[in-house]
């Protein structure tokens, strides 16, 4: 069965797109027949790495969404394209434990300088360049409304995202801009390890627990939230804007 090619010729951000979630949507847009792809994070080699496994239509950009000059600097590298677009996925973020009582201010402003700073500033900088009738997706969490212990500072940040969709939906129809978030379950992505901690032991028992917590039965691939991210930001989803997809596996419906 053949690729559909519901993205030919457009062009797209993706943040946080090296790896992960980000990584995921940006091989379905290329897959789908997209002209660009920007492709963003803060390592060189891991972006590099990911340019040469997406191909020509990946453009890798150094960018740490917390810096506002970073932010500046894909912005112009887009510009020097000659290139406007038609999505933008707002998905770079972290995701670290802290616990209540003892988080530092050090800690804090980690999370909500990439986090919440990182998309709104994200948005606004690139907000020139999006088309009439474009669409922005932020990636968001279910732990926004959540109350798991030892991420509330991770959780409090993913409820600014989703209040972030809500506001410039409406702030946006004038420019029949939509904005939706996406909220993701439990997925394997290098967060487990890198943002988490989380070791071979404690990843055996979160799988454990996904069997009996989440109605599906497993951990979601990236390219299982990737596809209901391209269908957020897609023509199908035309009459969909200032929406929370979450895609869990039915894990917070019972």
């Amino acid at each position: 069965m053949s690729t559909p090619q519901r993205y030919l010729n457009q062009v797209a951000v993706v943040t946080g797109g090296s790896t992960g979630i980000g990584f995921a949507i940006a091989q379905q847009l290329i897959n789908e027949g997209a002209k660009r792809v920007y492709i963003t994070g803060r390592s060189l080699d891991t972006l590099n790495l990911a340019a040469q496994t997406l191909g020509a239509s990946a453009i890798p950009v150094v960018s740490d969404v917390a810096k506002l000059t970073d932010l500046e600097a894909l912005k112009h590298a887009i510009e020097q394209r000659g290139d406007t677009l038609t999505q933008l996925f707002a998905n770079a973020g972290i995701a670290e434990y802290n616990s209540f009582g003892n988080t530092t201010e050090r800690e804090f402003d980690k999370t909500f300088d990439i986090n919440v700073k990182g998309v709104f500033f994200t948005v606004q900088t690139l907000l020139p360049l999006m088309q009439a009738s474009s669409a922005i997706v932020l990636t968001g969490s279910i732990v926004g409304n959540k109350g798991m212990e030892n991420l509330s500072i991770y959780s409090a940040s993913k409820a600014a995202v989703r209040s972030f969709a809500r506001t410039w939906a409406n702030e946006l129809k004038a420019r029949k801009i939509r904005v939706n978030t996406l909220s993701p379950g439990l997925t394997r992505t290098p967060i487990m390890e890198n943002g988490l901690k989380l070791n071979a032991e404690q990843l055996a028992q979160l799988q454990d627990y996904a069997s009996t917590a989440v109605p599906t039965g497993y951990i979601a691939t990236p390219q299982e939230i990737a596809a209901a991210a391209l269908f957020l930001a897609s023509n199908e989803a035309s009459y969909i804007n200032g929406i929370e997809l979450t895609v869990d596996g039915g894990m917070t419906q019972i």
